[in-house]
């Protein structure tokens, strides 16, 4: 079954709503290390069962080894760059921060990396609708779970540089409204792939993924020492996601 934009739409408006929500929440109540590193792991685990369950599955179906092999090049290659640029912008910041306190001016280099990576997290749900609904609709899930965390780490980051409460809250907001148009150019561009092309964008998508998990989410987690809680959040996050593929 095709969805049409305006769905894929409309179910983008739950991470957004998610990320506004995280914003707010760290506004008012910033979370702690622990519970950030529990739901960094949670999130993490969702995602994951999301490319094990539903984007795996797709590409083995495809039979398309070249588009797998050009999909993971160009997804973890697009990533190392988003990478690579953030770690250029980052030292002018801290640069600027040793001149001049204005801390709005200080954090360019942090929204300037949370705005591609939103923007690539809504291109990734379109991806997910191109190959049909059940996949779209999964990774909406999973990157809801992903936004939230975005959102409260945002919003978190911003009060220790001594931005205000409300601009704050109107930033997070305003990077959000990128998940839609990062799935407004999926569930455009994207519409109608078969063949060699699909397999190239769904397995893009996996490796952005996985990259996401492995690079971003655990790595800022183990920052906190682990505990078992902690620990198994990421096989709660799993085992959640996976049994709502098995009953869908």
């Amino acid at each position: 079954m095709n969805v049409s934009l305006a769905q894929i739409l409309l179910l983008t408006l739950i991470p957004v709503a998610a990320t506004v929500l995280g914003g707010v929440v760290a506004s008012f109540r910033p979370p702690g290390p622990r519970l950030r590193s529990f739901v960094q792991h949670f999130a993490a685990g969702v995602v994951f069962a999301a490319v094990a369950g539903e984007l795996l599955p797709e590409i083995t179906a495809g039979g398309q080894p070249l588009g797998v092999v050009i999909g993971f090049v160009l997804g973890v290659g697009l990533m190392l760059a988003v990478r690579a640029l953030v770690g250029r912008l980052e030292p002018e910041e801290e640069g600027d921060g040793a001149e001049d306190a204005d801390a709005p001016r200080s954090a360019t280099g942090l929204l300037a990396a949370v705005g591609i990576d939103i923007l690539i997290d809504g291109l990734l749900i379109g991806v997910g609708f191109a190959a049909g609904e059940r996949v779209g609709t999964l990774l909406v899930v999973a990157l809801t779970l992903e936004l939230l965390f975005l959102g409260l780490s945002v919003a978190a980051s911003l009060g220790e540089r001594g931005v205000s409460r409300g601009r704050s809250i109107l930033t997070v907001s305003g990077l959000s409204l990128l998940v839609i148009v990062g799935a407004a150019l999926g569930g455009t561009l994207l519409r109608g792939l078969t063949g060699l092309p699909l397999e190239i964008v769904l397995s893009f998508s996996a490796a952005a993924l996985l990259y996401l998990v492995t690079e971003e989410l655990l790595v800022e987690a183990h920052e906190v020492k682990e505990t078992p809680l902690i620990t198994s959040a990421f096989f709660l996050g799993f085992i959640a996601l996976y049994l709502i593929e098995l009953g869908s």
